[in-house]
This record gives C-alpha cells, sequence and structure tokens, in this order.
C-alpha cells in the first residue's frame, strides 16, 4: 500500500514538472498582430531649418529592419547614401546617420516602406516615413499614379518613380545623366506616392533598373514616361498610367567568334536593317558560306568550308553602317551533322512537322524521303527550307485518326560541310476533329483600328495570330484542350508586329489588351466571347 502511494506521488510530482517545463503563451491566447508604434523623433518629426547630421527614431517595443537597403527610399535622393543602424539585432531605436551635405530650403522624406518590425513576431509598420526641411517650411504636395509592363500583364515589384523639376538646367537626356529632384518606388505594388513635394511643373519617368541608382542605363533598364508635364497643385492626383518597356539599343558589332571549326558567331546589339557578313580574304574557288540569324539572340551565325588559314576578314553591313572585323581561327573540329524530326508521336492537325539540323542543309534527295498512312499507301508531301533558321517544313494533308510513317534514307540531307545524315524514322498520329475545340472572339472595332489578335497559351507562348481592321469573328480552331489567353496589339503604324518605345523620341509603346478571361479548352468545346477594341 506504501508502494502504491509513493507511485502516485511520483507521477504527480512529474507532471507538475512538466506542466512548469511549458509555460509560456497560453495554447489558444490571441497572436499580437499589432505593429510597433512611433513615438518620437530627434529632431522631431517635420522639423525645419534641419541641421543635423544624426537622426534618431524611438518606438514602443524593440523592432528590427528587414531589407532595408532594398526598402529605404530617400526623396530628394543621396550622393552617398545615409548610414541606418542598428542591422541585424533589436533595438527600440532606429539612428540615421547622414553623410550628404543636404540642400537649402527643401524637403526630404525618408521612407523606409516595410522595413520596420517587430521583433517577436515581425509585425510589419507599413509606410513608415521620417520628414524633414532645411527651409522653414514643410512642402505637402501629393502625385500618384500606378505602373504597368507595356507588353506583359504581370504584375511589377520594386520600381522607381522619378520627378524632375522643369527649370533652366532640364533637358530630354536628364535621366541619363543626373539623379531627380524627387524619387519614389511601388515596393510590392503597382501603385506609387510622391509627398511633401514643392510646387512646379515637373516630368516623370519610371524605371526598373539593375544598380538603383536613378540614372537610366539603356542597356540594361526599362523605362517610361508621361508625355505631359504635371504641374502641381494642379495635377495633384494623376489620372494616368506609367507604361514600362525596353528601348532598342543603337546598333553595334561585337568581334566575331570562332564556335567550331567552320563556324563563326557574330554578336549585335540593336535592330539593324539587312545585316550582313561578306568575305574579304582570298578564299578558293570552291568556298561556300551560309549565314543566319540564331532565333531568340541578336547574333548571326556564319558557317563556311573550312580552309587553312589563321584568321579570315570580314566587312559586315547594314543599311547604315559598314564594319570591318578579324576573325582568329583556332578551332580543328567540326561538327558532325545531327538532324531531328521536331515531332515524333500524336500531332495536332495545326501542327507542321520540321526537319532540324545543328549546321545548314545544301542538299536534299527527296528520293530518299518516304511517308505511308495506315494502311501504306505513299503519301505526298512538300519540303520548304526556312531562310533564318537551320529547319526545312516537311508538309503533307493530315488526315484525322491517322498513322503516318516517316521514312528517311541515309544520304537525303546534306549540310556545308558534306556531311550526310542517317536514317531518320517517325511515327505520327493524328486524332479525330472532337478531340478539339474552338474560341470564337466577336470582336468589336468600330474605329476599324489596326490590330493584331494573338492567341497564347498559359505560359505567354505565342500560338497563331491574325490581322483585323474591322468589326468581325476572330475564330481560332483545332485547338488541342488547355488554357488559352488572348492578347490583343493596337498596331498603330500598321506594319504587322508590336513596337516599343523610344525615349528621346517621346514616343510610346504601341498599346496592347490582354483579354481578362484565360479560356479553358476542351475536347469537341466551343468558346465564344466579346472583345470591344476601344
Amino acid at each position: 500500500m506504501k508502494l502504491t502511494s509513493k507511485f502516485i506521488f511520483l507521477f504527480i510530482f512529474l507532471l507538475i514538472l512538466e506542466s512548469c517545463a511549458r509555460r509560456g503563451r497560453p495554447e489558444g491566447g490571441p497572436k499580437d498582430e499589432t505593429p510597433p508604434l512611433f513615438l518620437i523623433a530627434e529632431p522631431a518629426y517635420e522639423t525645419t531649418n534641419f541641421n543635423k547630421k544624426e537622426i534618431k527614431l524611438f518606438f514602443n517595443e524593440f523592432v528590427k529592419l528587414k531589407d532595408v537597403n532594398q526598402q529605404l527610399v530617400v526623396s530628394p535622393p543621396l550622393k552617398n547614401p545615409p548610414v541606418i543602424s542598428p542591422q541585424g539585432y533589436a533595438s527600440k531605436t532606429i539612428k540615421i546617420e547622414i553623410l550628404d551635405t543636404l540642400k537649402t530650403n527643401t524637403t526630404y522624406i525618408f521612407n523606409f516602406g516595410n522595413a520596420v518590425e517587430d521583433n517577436n513576431e515581425s509585425n510589419k509598420l507599413e509606410g513608415f516615413k521620417y520628414v524633414f526641411s532645411t527651409g522653414n517650411y514643410i512642402d505637402s504636395l501629393i502625385a500618384k499614379g500606378k505602373v504597368e509592363d507595356a507588353f506583359t500583364d504581370k504584375k511589377l515589384k520594386s520600381i522607381n518613380l522619378l520627378l524632375y523639376r522643369i527649370d533652366s538646367s532640364y533637358t530630354d537626356s536628364i535621366i541619363y545623366k543626373r539623379k531627380p529632384d524627387y524619387v519614389s518606388n511601388t515596393l510590392d505594388s503597382t501603385l506609387f506616392e510622391f509627398t511633401n513635394m514643392r510646387k512646379g511643373k515637373y516630368f516623370l519617368y519610371a524605371l526598373q533598373e539593375t544598380s538603383n541608382d536613378y540614372i537610366y542605363n539603356p542597356r540594361t533598364d526599362k523605362v517610361g514616361f508621361l508625355p505631359d508635364t504635371i504641374s502641381l497643385p494642379k495635377d495633384s492626383i494623376i489620372a494616368t498610367t506609367v507604361r514600362l518597356f525596353k528601348e532598342i539599343p543603337e546598333y553595334s558589332i561585337n568581334r566575331g567568334k570562332e564556335i567550331t571549326k567552320g563556324k563563326i558567331e557574330f554578336g549585335f546589339e540593336g535592330k539593324p536593317k539587312n545585316l550582313k557578313v561578306s568575305i574579304l580574304s582570298d578564299v578558293p574557288a570552291n568556298f561556300k558560306s551560309i549565314s543566319k540569324f540564331e532565333k531568340g539572340k541578336d547574333t548571326l551565325n556564319y558557317w563556311f568550308t573550312p580552309i587553312e588559314a589563321d584568321s579570315l576578314n570580314f566587312t559586315v553591313s547594314t543599311d547604315n553602317y559598314l564594319d570591318t572585323l578579324t576573325v582568329r581561327l583556332r578551332k580543328n573540329k567540326i561538327d558532325s551533322l545531327v538532324i531531328k524530326t521536331s515531332i515524333n508521336g500524336s500531332i495536332d492537325l495545326r501542327d507542321t512537322v520540321f526537319f532540324v539540323s545543328n549546321n545548314p542543309i545544301v542538299k536534299i534527295d527527296t528520293t530518299k524521303i518516304s511517308l505511308f498512312d495506315k494502311d501504306t499507301i505513299a503519301v505526298k508531301f512538300d519540303l520548304f527550307s526556312s531562310l533564318n533558321e537551320n529547319k526545312i517544313s516537311f508538309l503533307f494533308d493530315k488526315k484525322t485518326k491517322d498513322n503516318y510513317n516517316l521514312f528517311v534514307l541515309p544520304g537525303a540531307f546534306e549540310d556545308i560541310f558534306e556531311f550526310k545524315n542517317d536514317t531518320i524514322k517517325a511515327m505520327l498520329r493524328t486524332k479525330q476533329l472532337e478531340d478539339y475545340g474552338k474560341v470564337t472572339l466577336n470582336l468589336q472595332n468600330s474605329s476599324n483600328r489596326n490590330v493584331i489578335v494573338e492567341l497564347l497559351d498559359n505560359k505567354y507562348n505565342f500560338i497563331e495570330h491574325q490581322f483585323i481592321n474591322t468589326t468581325q469573328p476572330v475564330i481560332f480552331d483545332l485547338l488541342p484542350p488547355k488554357e488559352y489567353r488572348i492578347r490583343v496589339i493596337i498596331d498603330d503604324n500598321k506594319n504587322n508586329k508590336w513596337d516599343t518605345g523610344d525615349l528621346l523620341n517621346k514616343k510610346l509603346p504601341e498599346k496592347i489588351i490582354y483579354y481578362p478571361e484565360i479560356f479553358t479548352v476542351r475536347a469537341n468545346y466551343f468558346i465564344n466571347n466579346s472583345l470591344i477594341i476601344d
């Protein structure tokens, strides 16, 4: 009996110990969701005639700074960034050390964004800022707006907005050379706001930049602008959107580089008209060359029959430029021919089969190529070589719910180096009409504007387009079941493509409309919607 009592006593004692070890916030208690509270500053918030080098900000609890180097925006911008402390540990005080000489009679805003948060629960003090003036009053005017990408509908983050005062020092190229009079940032939003501004006329720019120095670099940055000036206080609320775009850089050619024996790569920038590469060096009578642009890159590939030489001289010409380049030759190995079909297996009725090769094909023997249907009946086909890519279209009339066997014997294709293909086989299967869907857009185009209606997949990959200048139905048929998007380009200059903007010439990019709905196409399913072009 005594043993049982001792056991019960020991069990109760252990429970008490465990309960003591787990003390803390009671389970189910309210979580602290209150952001830290700013109490006071030295010098005080909105101090005038400011002349200090150090600022102290006091809070009601321990706070920490998160991503302060990315979040903090000082307007007007300083040449040398201020020193903010502490970083890496919590404190009830934030200290700002100013390293620059401040402008006279100027209102400064230190906008911390969402960088200040409490130490325990990481509750953010959103949009926290400290304001002072080196003059005898605080500027109070406000300007607002939003930013979007000119080409995509993806949400932008951390875009810098720049305001330049229009005075005797203002020029159209100022954004390339000088920091702005006021700066703001969208942070995690598409909206921006300038506060504590002075009365006057301004020009507004937007920058998506890599260096975050508020200076426009056309090679790396996207830019946007409002074509009209902003007059404060008249235009304190901006009712328009700034659209960001990437400018086409000026044409320049890079030094040629030998990639493999018989292949040279010429890199360039810009959009040159009629870019051509011509050999200057003395070459044999049987010398052959082919040049083609590489898809998705600013590169011109130049293949040539190898010769014994240490280097080759070229002229690279456009409609407006002529350059002379020398390329050293050091490679010893030629790429053997590799050629494949773009599709092997299920093929949609709208698909085209391509023969894709690494080297340009110069000879085709169609007698060594055959196509048979499921009844082993020969099917007629046509071949077309691409001028811009190393691929050959293989065209034939596809019937629904059929099987095709494609045979290519060795020697059907010969490249510039006289290499020939090995045997190629492909089995192609088509589906029945009921396996596809259709999207019809009733386009309302009362102004008869030139528009390009583009069909994209859900990852924004281009599928098909149609050129329209009237009110009419736009039909995309034989669509495999999946999700699709619609993009409409307002083709103002009628060149059948989207054109980006030009900053110095104050040319805005052509407008793009994304249809708000994602179309989910199913088998034997037809979608009918309307789209109005303003």
